[in-house]
């Protein structure tokens, strides 16, 4: 019997299995899409569509360069004890190496680009029933430039840096510290320039009517406050510029000194994992014993 496209499509829509998969189980069941069903659920591979319900909080941020492309990358799954396996970190590398090979503009194209003889899709979804836990890509970021990548993965995968240098004379260790110091001290932006007009102008209102309200400053002159509160502009920017912020490794000296003239820091990622998303109330001992019942 003839086996088409469609009718794998659809044998995939009802378990979730891989391409492949689903044409060999259509196969082997002479077309019948009831028994092709069944040969997957007999084979543990129709298990990844009853996770697709399942929250993936936990997972890793991973990180991968080749030459001027860096790629920043969030896989989610649903428990600590899987995100720190091996075999989940190299998926995540997987991934992350298809993401700067083909630098797909969003999730839904990389899950179509090639990945171990089929889509991402399929590597995900076959992926997800030899760890046993839903899979998800989150989000990715890319980077291609001309100057100098350099990343960062702090504590396997919970805190990812990306950082793009331009004018990179000198100073590749330089660049790896201003990595660690976006881990640490997570600036918002790169320097003064970057802060828009009208954030500025915020904090400035927000400053004055706290100082108004302070008993020691409030019956002083509005001239004298707000010249105070140019003061604190300047610590605004020594808590939210990377440049002005004092170096993780040695406080005395801010991070533009440490930089000097050896490369400019253009633009930087740093992701948390799993911020924003919701999280399991059960722990993983409840689930068992749950499980087990």
């Amino acid at each position: 019997m003839q086996i088409t496209a469609k009718d794998v499509a659809n044998l995939r829509e009802l378990t979730g299995a891989g391409m492949m998969d689903c044409k060999k189980a259509l196969t082997d069941a002479d077309g019948d899409i009831n028994k092709a069903v069944e040969l997957l659920r007999e084979r543990g591979i129709s298990k990844a569509a009853k996770k697709e319900g399942r929250i993936a909080a936990e997972g890793v941020i991973g990180a991968y360069v080749a030459g001027n492309v860096g790629v920043l990358l969030e896989i989610n799954c649903e428990s600590d004890f899987v995100s720190k396996g091996e075999v989940f970190h190299n998926l995540v590398q997987t991934v992350a190496k298809v993401v700067a090979e083909n630098l797909p503009k969003d999730v839904e194209a990389l899950n179509a680009c090639k990945c171990e003889g089929g889509t991402v899709a399929e590597y995900i979804t076959n992926q997800t029933v030899v760890i046993g836990e839903k899979i998800s890509i989150r989000r990715f970021e890319i980077c291609k430039t001309n100057g100098k990548i350099e990343t960062y993965i702090h504590m396997g995968g919970k805190i990812g840096v990306m950082v793009e240098a331009v004018d990179f004379v000198d100073g590749t260790d330089v660049l790896h510290d201003v990595a660690l110091q976006i881990a640490a001290n997570n600036p918002t932006y790169v320097d003064a320039s970057q802060v828009p007009a009208d954030v500025i102008e915020k904090e400035k209102e927000i400053m004055l009517v706290q100082m108004q309200n302070d008993e020691k400053n409030k019956n002083k002159p509005k001239e004298i406050l707000e010249k105070i509160v140019l003061g604190k502009v300047g610590k605004f920017y020594e808590e939210n510029c990377l440049v002005d912020q004092p170096f993780v490794k040695d406080d005395s000296k801010k991070v533009k000194e440490v930089i000097g003239n050896k490369f400019k820091v253009k633009h930087f990622v740093r992701w948390v994992m799993g911020e924003g998303l919701e999280k399991r109330n059960e722990d993983f001992a409840a689930e068992v014993a749950k499980q087990s019942k």
